[in-house]
């Protein structure tokens, strides 16, 4: 059984991490070497093309961080879970869902779904 709380945990530590070195570590040993990312916004294929995105939000957004909303559930190997990214201490201006396809305990695909944006 995939323990959805781990997966979701791990998966914002990951877009938290700010240190490239320590998240392409955390890339590989959470996910696999040609996992999937796709949201309506960007979309990568593999662990580098994944690094690359994280690293585009966190430099667009420099002081918010991401956390998890509620609890992450799971069924068989697809995983749900929504999260929040803003600043600390503040109602975050945006949140998603993402669903996770896990194999053999790493990701293996990640589709992403914006919940709430602010309006430009």
């Amino acid at each position: 059984m995939t323990d959805a709380k781990l997966i979701a945990d791990r998966y914002i530590a990951l877009w938290n991490e700010a240190d490239p070195r320590v998240r392409k570590d955390l890339l590989a040993r959470d996910w696999a070497d040609d996992a999937t990312y796709v949201d309506p916004m960007m979309a990568g294929n593999g662990t580098a093309e994944i690094d690359g995105l994280i690293a585009g939000v966190q430099q667009r957004f420099p002081n918010f961080r991401f956390n998890v909303i509620g609890k992450p559930d799971a069924h068989g190997e697809h995983v749900r879970f929504s999260w929040s990214l803003g600043p600390e201490y503040v109602d975050a201006p945006i949140e998603g869902t993402d669903f996770a396809v896990v194999k053999n305990g790493r990701i293996q695909a990640i589709t992403g779904f914006l919940d709430k944006v602010p309006v430009a």
